[in-house]
């Protein structure tokens, strides 16, 4: 018998990357890591079954990350990003602004300021 698991679909014996698990109470299928163990009501799925994965019209497909993946990033992440980008593309202006009262006087919004980041006032207050 092979140390390796394998995919659980029939006629693939592709080794198992993730583990598909249903909660009928909640109409949910849980595709999540590989499970250390072989489960009987769980299923073992490789890398292309468990993308491809679809579930029953009424039920939610919940999938779970792995750790060791590597993270996607958010809307959040981008736009943090793209702003740093533009405000690192307008050195005189960061220029100006060391110059002058520490910074904070320059932006009533501004908070505080630690290195490149910082902090603001909310625009409800």
């Amino acid at each position: 018998m092979s140390p390796v698991r394998r995919c659980s679909r029939t006629a693939c014996g592709r080794p198992a990357v993730a583990t598909l698990t249903y909660v009928y109470a909640d109409s949910t299928a849980v595709l999540g890591p590989l499970a250390t163990y072989a489960e009987p009501h769980c299923y073992d799925l490789c890398a292309e079954h468990s993308e491809r994965l679809t579930a029953p019209r009424g039920w939610e497909v919940v999938r779970l990350l792995d750790g060791s993946a590597p993270a996607r990033p958010s809307g959040d992440d981008l736009e943090a990003l793209a702003n740093a980008v533009r405000e690192a593309a307008r050195p005189q202006e960061r220029a100006a602004e060391a110059g002058g009262a520490g910074g904070r006087g320059a932006d009533p919004m501004e908070v505080a300021r630690r290195g490149h980041l910082r902090v603001l006032r909310s625009p409800d207050n």
